[in-house]
Protein backbone atom coordinates (compact mmCIF):
# COMPACT_ATOMS: atom_id res chain seq x y z
CA UNK A 1 0.00 0.00 0.00
CA UNK A 2 1.13 3.49 -0.95
CA UNK A 3 2.10 5.36 1.82
CA UNK A 4 3.04 2.12 4.22
CA UNK A 5 6.99 1.76 5.20
CA UNK A 6 6.96 -2.02 5.56
CA UNK A 7 10.23 -3.32 7.57
CA UNK A 8 11.81 -6.27 7.32
CA UNK A 9 12.49 -9.02 9.94
CA UNK A 10 15.79 -10.21 8.53
CA UNK A 11 18.13 -10.94 11.12
CA UNK A 12 21.98 -10.11 10.54
CA UNK A 13 24.41 -12.86 12.28
CA UNK A 14 27.36 -12.34 13.86
CA UNK A 15 30.14 -12.51 11.45
CA UNK A 16 32.77 -15.68 12.34
CA UNK A 17 36.40 -14.66 13.12
CA UNK A 18 39.05 -16.13 11.10
CA UNK A 19 41.26 -17.76 13.06
CA UNK A 20 44.87 -16.74 12.39
CA UNK A 21 47.02 -18.78 10.17
CA UNK A 22 49.84 -20.80 12.26
CA UNK A 23 53.28 -21.12 10.16
CA UNK A 24 55.87 -23.87 11.87
CA UNK A 25 59.50 -22.84 11.16
CA UNK A 26 61.96 -25.80 11.97
CA UNK A 27 65.69 -25.11 11.47
CA UNK A 28 67.31 -28.59 11.00
CA UNK A 29 70.91 -29.78 10.46
CA UNK A 30 71.93 -33.34 10.79
CA UNK A 31 68.78 -34.03 12.89
CA UNK A 32 68.53 -37.92 12.32
CA UNK A 33 65.26 -39.73 12.28
CA UNK A 34 63.75 -37.74 15.35
CA UNK A 35 63.08 -34.79 12.27
CA UNK A 36 60.97 -37.15 10.58
CA UNK A 37 58.45 -38.07 13.28
CA UNK A 38 59.06 -34.03 14.18
CA UNK A 39 57.46 -33.26 10.34
CA UNK A 40 54.33 -35.96 10.68
CA UNK A 41 53.23 -34.56 13.91
CA UNK A 42 53.35 -31.13 12.23
CA UNK A 43 51.47 -32.42 9.20
CA UNK A 44 48.51 -34.07 11.03
CA UNK A 45 48.10 -30.73 12.79
CA UNK A 46 45.42 -29.29 10.88
CA UNK A 47 45.48 -25.54 13.27
CA UNK A 48 49.01 -25.40 11.36
CA UNK A 49 48.63 -23.73 8.02
CA UNK A 50 52.35 -24.63 6.16
CA UNK A 51 56.14 -25.73 7.43
CA UNK A 52 58.40 -23.91 6.50
CA UNK A 53 61.76 -26.28 6.70
CA UNK A 54 65.05 -24.79 6.78
CA UNK A 55 67.47 -27.48 5.85
CA UNK A 56 70.88 -26.07 6.99
CA UNK A 57 72.97 -29.83 6.19
CA UNK A 58 71.19 -33.03 6.18
CA UNK A 59 72.71 -36.35 4.69
CA UNK A 60 71.24 -37.01 0.99
CA UNK A 61 69.64 -40.08 2.67
CA UNK A 62 67.72 -37.94 4.99
CA UNK A 63 67.12 -35.53 2.83
CA UNK A 64 65.20 -38.39 0.64
CA UNK A 65 63.36 -39.40 2.95
CA UNK A 66 61.98 -35.71 3.77
CA UNK A 67 60.74 -35.23 0.10
CA UNK A 68 59.13 -38.71 0.14
CA UNK A 69 57.52 -38.17 3.39
CA UNK A 70 56.51 -34.03 1.98
CA UNK A 71 55.51 -35.19 -1.57
CA UNK A 72 51.96 -34.88 -1.35
CA UNK A 73 51.44 -32.16 1.21
CA UNK A 74 51.69 -28.93 -0.48
CA UNK A 75 51.55 -27.31 2.95
CA UNK A 76 55.62 -27.61 3.19
CA UNK A 77 58.26 -25.16 1.62
CA UNK A 78 61.99 -26.65 2.27
CA UNK A 79 64.60 -24.18 1.82
CA UNK A 80 68.15 -25.61 0.96
CA UNK A 81 71.53 -24.44 -0.41
CA UNK A 82 72.43 -21.99 2.00
CA UNK A 83 74.25 -23.72 4.23
CA UNK A 84 74.97 -24.01 8.48
CA UNK A 85 73.91 -20.44 8.64
CA UNK A 86 73.01 -21.37 12.63
CA UNK A 87 69.43 -21.05 14.33
CA UNK A 88 69.00 -17.67 14.51
CA UNK A 89 69.85 -16.65 10.78
CA UNK A 90 67.78 -19.88 10.24
CA UNK A 91 64.87 -18.55 11.93
CA UNK A 92 64.86 -15.26 10.37
CA UNK A 93 65.02 -17.19 6.90
CA UNK A 94 62.31 -19.43 7.33
CA UNK A 95 60.03 -16.47 8.66
CA UNK A 96 61.06 -14.18 5.82
CA UNK A 97 59.17 -17.29 3.88
CA UNK A 98 56.11 -17.48 5.89
CA UNK A 99 52.51 -16.60 4.90
CA UNK A 100 50.90 -17.23 8.18
CA UNK A 101 49.78 -14.45 10.68
CA UNK A 102 51.71 -16.31 13.36
CA UNK A 103 55.11 -17.66 13.74
CA UNK A 104 55.89 -21.04 15.79
CA UNK A 105 59.52 -21.79 15.89
CA UNK A 106 59.57 -25.32 16.46
CA UNK A 107 63.08 -27.72 17.24
CA UNK A 108 63.25 -30.84 14.62
CA UNK A 109 63.30 -33.08 17.59
CA UNK A 110 60.35 -31.28 19.16
CA UNK A 111 56.90 -33.40 18.73
CA UNK A 112 54.12 -31.47 18.97
CA UNK A 113 51.18 -32.97 20.81
CA UNK A 114 47.66 -32.38 19.06
CA UNK A 115 46.03 -28.76 19.62
CA UNK A 116 49.21 -27.30 21.55
CA UNK A 117 49.90 -25.05 18.55
CA UNK A 118 46.11 -24.04 18.87
CA UNK A 119 46.24 -23.29 22.29
CA UNK A 120 49.42 -20.86 22.33
CA UNK A 121 47.81 -18.57 19.41
CA UNK A 122 44.71 -18.52 21.94
CA UNK A 123 46.78 -17.62 24.41
CA UNK A 124 48.86 -15.00 22.66
CA UNK A 125 45.95 -13.06 20.42
CA UNK A 126 44.45 -12.19 23.43
CA UNK A 127 47.46 -10.11 24.03
CA UNK A 128 48.86 -6.93 22.43
CA UNK A 129 51.93 -6.89 20.32
CA UNK A 130 54.43 -7.67 21.08
CA UNK A 131 53.84 -11.27 22.73
CA UNK A 132 55.43 -14.79 22.93
CA UNK A 133 53.85 -17.48 23.84
CA UNK A 134 56.22 -20.79 24.47
CA UNK A 135 54.73 -24.33 25.73
CA UNK A 136 55.88 -27.31 27.92
CA UNK A 137 58.84 -29.40 27.30
CA UNK A 138 58.69 -32.95 28.12
CA UNK A 139 61.37 -35.38 27.57
CA UNK A 140 60.93 -39.42 26.64
CA UNK A 141 59.83 -40.06 30.11
CA UNK A 142 57.54 -37.46 30.25
CA UNK A 143 59.26 -35.28 32.84
CA UNK A 144 59.54 -31.54 32.33
CA UNK A 145 63.20 -30.37 30.59
CA UNK A 146 65.04 -27.71 31.93
CA UNK A 147 64.55 -24.26 30.11
CA UNK A 148 60.77 -24.47 28.98
CA UNK A 149 60.71 -21.56 31.44
CA UNK A 150 63.55 -19.45 33.32
CA UNK A 151 64.07 -16.37 34.86
CA UNK A 152 66.20 -13.37 34.13
CA UNK A 153 69.92 -14.34 32.86
CA UNK A 154 72.03 -12.03 34.24
CA UNK A 155 76.34 -13.05 35.15
CA UNK A 156 75.25 -13.12 38.77
CA UNK A 157 72.77 -15.53 38.24
CA UNK A 158 74.07 -17.89 35.42
CA UNK A 159 77.29 -18.10 38.01
CA UNK A 160 75.27 -18.89 40.42
CA UNK A 161 73.23 -21.45 38.67
CA UNK A 162 76.33 -23.32 36.82
CA UNK A 163 77.68 -23.36 40.08
CA UNK A 164 75.66 -24.71 41.66
CA UNK A 165 75.12 -21.90 44.52
CA UNK A 166 71.68 -22.06 43.23
CA UNK A 167 71.01 -25.01 46.19
CA UNK A 168 71.83 -22.79 48.81
CA UNK A 169 68.77 -21.67 50.80
CA UNK A 170 66.92 -18.63 49.36
CA UNK A 171 69.39 -18.44 46.22
CA UNK A 172 67.34 -19.71 42.81
CA UNK A 173 68.12 -21.25 39.47
CA UNK A 174 67.43 -19.27 36.39
CA UNK A 175 65.65 -22.67 35.69
CA UNK A 176 62.28 -22.88 36.92
CA UNK A 177 61.90 -26.72 36.68
CA UNK A 178 62.30 -27.42 40.10
CA UNK A 179 58.81 -25.73 40.60
CA UNK A 180 55.28 -27.35 40.26
CA UNK A 181 53.58 -26.71 36.74
CA UNK A 182 51.46 -24.04 37.15
CA UNK A 183 47.79 -25.06 35.89
CA UNK A 184 47.29 -22.08 33.73
CA UNK A 185 49.69 -19.81 31.98
CA UNK A 186 51.80 -17.56 33.53
CA UNK A 187 54.21 -14.67 32.81
CA UNK A 188 57.93 -15.61 33.07
CA UNK A 189 61.43 -14.24 31.78
CA UNK A 190 62.34 -16.75 29.16
CA UNK A 191 60.65 -19.76 27.05
CA UNK A 192 62.22 -21.94 25.38
CA UNK A 193 63.08 -21.01 21.42
CA UNK A 194 62.48 -25.12 20.79
CA UNK A 195 58.70 -24.22 21.28
CA UNK A 196 58.26 -20.35 20.93
CA UNK A 197 55.17 -18.68 18.71
CA UNK A 198 54.85 -14.77 18.30
CA UNK A 199 52.86 -12.55 16.09
CA UNK A 200 54.61 -11.07 12.59
CA UNK A 201 53.55 -7.90 14.09
CA UNK A 202 55.79 -8.91 17.32
CA UNK A 203 58.71 -10.46 14.79
CA UNK A 204 59.00 -7.24 12.84
CA UNK A 205 58.62 -5.18 16.04
CA UNK A 206 61.59 -6.78 17.46
CA UNK A 207 63.34 -7.17 14.43
CA UNK A 208 63.46 -10.91 14.39
CA UNK A 209 66.66 -12.59 15.99
CA UNK A 210 69.86 -11.85 16.73
CA UNK A 211 72.21 -13.03 13.92
CA UNK A 212 75.09 -12.24 16.16
CA UNK A 213 73.61 -15.78 17.90
CA UNK A 214 74.86 -19.03 16.41
CA UNK A 215 73.18 -21.82 18.57
CA UNK A 216 71.89 -21.56 21.76
CA UNK A 217 71.01 -18.12 24.38
CA UNK A 218 69.07 -16.23 20.93
CA UNK A 219 65.78 -17.04 22.79
CA UNK A 220 66.85 -15.70 26.08
CA UNK A 221 67.31 -12.68 23.63
CA UNK A 222 64.14 -12.37 22.43
CA UNK A 223 62.57 -12.76 25.04
CA UNK A 224 63.75 -9.92 27.10
CA UNK A 225 63.20 -7.73 24.02
CA UNK A 226 60.16 -8.54 23.68
CA UNK A 227 59.84 -7.63 27.39
CA UNK A 228 61.67 -4.42 27.12
CA UNK A 229 59.50 -3.18 24.75
CA UNK A 230 56.44 -3.25 27.14
CA UNK A 231 55.38 -6.77 25.92
CA UNK A 232 54.73 -10.18 27.91
CA UNK A 233 56.39 -13.60 27.66
CA UNK A 234 53.92 -16.42 28.75
CA UNK A 235 54.37 -20.08 29.46
CA UNK A 236 51.62 -22.07 28.62
CA UNK A 237 51.41 -25.66 30.50
CA UNK A 238 48.64 -26.55 28.52
CA UNK A 239 50.72 -26.53 25.12
CA UNK A 240 53.29 -29.44 25.05
CA UNK A 241 55.99 -31.27 22.79
CA UNK A 242 58.11 -34.00 23.51
CA UNK A 243 61.85 -32.99 23.10
CA UNK A 244 64.65 -35.14 22.48
CA UNK A 245 67.11 -33.15 22.44
CA UNK A 246 71.16 -33.17 21.18
CA UNK A 247 69.81 -35.19 18.32
CA UNK A 248 72.04 -33.98 16.11
CA UNK A 249 74.92 -35.53 14.87
CA UNK A 250 77.64 -32.71 16.32
CA UNK A 251 80.13 -33.07 18.45
CA UNK A 252 79.38 -31.78 21.88
CA UNK A 253 82.12 -29.34 22.39
CA UNK A 254 81.40 -27.71 19.23
CA UNK A 255 77.62 -27.13 20.39
CA UNK A 256 78.80 -26.36 24.07
CA UNK A 257 81.33 -24.00 22.12
CA UNK A 258 78.75 -22.01 20.62
CA UNK A 259 76.71 -21.92 24.13
CA UNK A 260 79.78 -20.54 25.14
CA UNK A 261 80.09 -17.84 22.58
CA UNK A 262 76.04 -16.83 23.16
CA UNK A 263 76.23 -16.14 26.51
CA UNK A 264 79.51 -14.32 26.11
CA UNK A 265 77.76 -11.73 23.13
CA UNK A 266 74.32 -11.57 25.50
CA UNK A 267 76.44 -10.25 28.58
CA UNK A 268 78.33 -7.85 26.62
CA UNK A 269 75.54 -7.20 24.31
CA UNK A 270 73.32 -5.74 27.86
CA UNK A 271 75.84 -4.26 30.14
CA UNK A 272 75.63 -1.13 31.25
CA UNK A 273 77.80 0.97 33.06
CA UNK A 274 81.59 0.37 34.04
CA UNK A 275 80.59 -2.25 36.46
CA UNK A 276 78.70 -4.15 34.31
CA UNK A 277 80.90 -4.44 32.01
CA UNK A 278 83.65 -5.26 34.40
CA UNK A 279 81.35 -8.15 35.46
CA UNK A 280 80.20 -9.06 32.23
CA UNK A 281 84.46 -9.59 31.30
CA UNK A 282 84.92 -11.28 34.90
CA UNK A 283 82.31 -14.17 34.23
CA UNK A 284 84.07 -15.36 30.88
CA UNK A 285 86.32 -17.38 32.70
CA UNK A 286 83.95 -18.75 35.23
CA UNK A 287 81.70 -19.79 32.18
CA UNK A 288 84.10 -21.09 29.94
CA UNK A 289 84.56 -23.42 32.70
CA UNK A 290 81.84 -24.14 34.00
CA UNK A 291 80.10 -24.99 30.18
CA UNK A 292 83.12 -26.22 28.42
CA UNK A 293 84.68 -28.42 31.51
CA UNK A 294 80.93 -30.10 31.76
CA UNK A 295 81.03 -30.54 27.85
CA UNK A 296 84.39 -32.54 28.13
CA UNK A 297 83.60 -34.15 31.23
CA UNK A 298 80.23 -35.77 29.63
CA UNK A 299 82.88 -37.23 26.62
CA UNK A 300 85.30 -38.52 28.89
CA UNK A 301 82.97 -40.45 30.62
CA UNK A 302 80.86 -41.86 27.87
CA UNK A 303 84.51 -42.65 26.56
CA UNK A 304 85.04 -44.25 29.35
CA UNK A 305 81.70 -46.48 29.64
CA UNK A 306 82.00 -47.18 26.03
CA UNK A 307 85.14 -49.09 26.38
Amino acid sequence: MCGEVVKSNVVTLPQTRRQPKISVIMVSYMTGPALFESIRAVLEDRDIYELILVDNGSSESSRQSVHNIIARDDRVKILQGQGNIGFAKGCNYGASFARGDLLLFLNPDAIISPGSARRLADCGMIMPAPWIVGGLLRDIHGREQRGARRRELTPLSAVLSFSGLHKLPGVKSIHMDDQPVPLSPEDVAVVSGAFMMMCRETFDQIDGFDEDFFLHVEDIDVCRRTRELGGKVVFHPKATVMHYGSTSKVRRQKVEWEKLKGFIHYFNKYAKGFWGKLFAFLSIPFMTVAIMGRAWYLVLRKAIKGS
